[in-house]
């Protein structure tokens, strides 16, 4: 198992630079006084395919030899790797198949569809994602570019981190939601050689919170179908993910499904930007741990903007009430 390391982080940031956006890091005096930190947001909600998973997915596609390249490429997701994999895919010419769960967002499938990928829906499980991903790569010969175990995908996301540290300096924190840990891995490798001392925090919801229990087991435990409004933060952690996590992340934060919701209303109200359920994670970690992060410089990585419009968190009865100490 080969895991990557920060020279290739460097050399994905090449490689991609004409394929991606440098994302703006934008303040909040709002959130700067509601917290008692300095916090940098680092909008990979404004990336290209709405996501940072873009970064992951171009940096397989166009390191892809043409041999390879000529078979496609196929993975499974529930959004974003989806429609950052068709993007990638497309700008370079190459077949994409994708692998999502018929309860993902419309908007996401849509999306996929709209870069050109095709789409196969499957039931809402780790299990039935990678069944029908095996059938399609046997058929194609695809390349299996996986949304998060996988060298080059954790190289690619971790230079949303090398320009964040660009950007504003050394950080006392880093706080990015996670679901397989792709981001927090690529995060992982790229803070911890450019500045060690630097903490990094995974936020996670209480409703899918294998990465907390297997911290605190020493090992990978799966939730193969969690419920939460943060849908693409379901799947769980594979061996790439599980090293970088094990090895730098300092903890793991939780919260719950009315803090994500209210987290999102709030970015939304008081910074003007769309962010995603997943990327409120993050921010309802910070609004709850404040004595964490008080007196602090925090970078929070809002992963992405892809959002159904028609079902958003506060038209379900969540989120609207306060959050404590708010």
């Amino acid at each position: 198992m080969y895991i990557p390391t920060f020279d290739d982080v460097k050399a994905a940031h090449e490689r991609i630079r004409s394929h991606v956006h440098r994302t703006p890091v934008l303040t909040s005096t709002f959130f700067n006084t509601m917290t008692g930190a300095d916090l940098y947001f680092k909008c990979e909600n404004f990336q290209k395919a709405g996501a940072f998973k873009v970064r992951g997915a171009s940096n397989a596609v166009f390191g892809l030899c043409a041999d390879k390249a000529k078979y496609g490429v196929a993975s499974h997701s529930s959004g974003n790797h989806a429609l950052s994999l068709s993007y990638a895919a497309g700008r370079r010419g190459i077949d994409v198949t994708v692998v999502m769960p018929r309860t993902a967002p419309d908007a996401k499938k849509d999306a996929v569809r709209g870069y050109g990928g095709m789409v196969l829906e499957c039931e809402p499980s780790t299990a039935a994602r990678e069944a029908m991903l095996k059938d399609v790569v046997d058929e194609t010969g695809a390349d299996f570019v996986h949304p998060y175990n996988d060298h080059r995908v954790i190289a690619g996301q971790g230079t949303c981190s090398l320009e964040l540290n660009e950007e504003v300096g050394p950080l006392d924190a880093v706080v990015a939601p996670i679901g397989g840990g792709g981001m927090i891995s690529g995060t992982c490798l790229t803070m911890s050689n450019i500045s060690p001392h630097t903490k990094i925090y995974a936020a996670e919801p209480e409703n899918a919170d294998d990465v907390y229990r297997s911290l605190r087991e020493g090992r990978i435990v799966e939730d193969d179908a969690p419920q939460t409004i943060a849908d693409g933060l379901k799947v769980s952690m594979r061996p790439r993910t599980w090293h970088f996590v094990s090895n730098h992340v300092a903890d793991v934060l939780l919260v719950s499904e009315d803090e994500i919701a209210r987290a999102m209303y709030l970015v939304w109200q008081r910074m003007k930007i769309v962010i995603e359920p997943s990327s409120a994670v993050a921010m309802a970690a910070v609004i709850r741990n404040r004595d964490i992060f008080n007196g602090k410089r925090v970078g929070v990585i809002f992963t992405g903007g892809n959002v159904d419009l028609t079902k958003l968190p506060w038209m379900q009865g969540l989120g609207l009430e306060k959050s404590a100490g708010e």
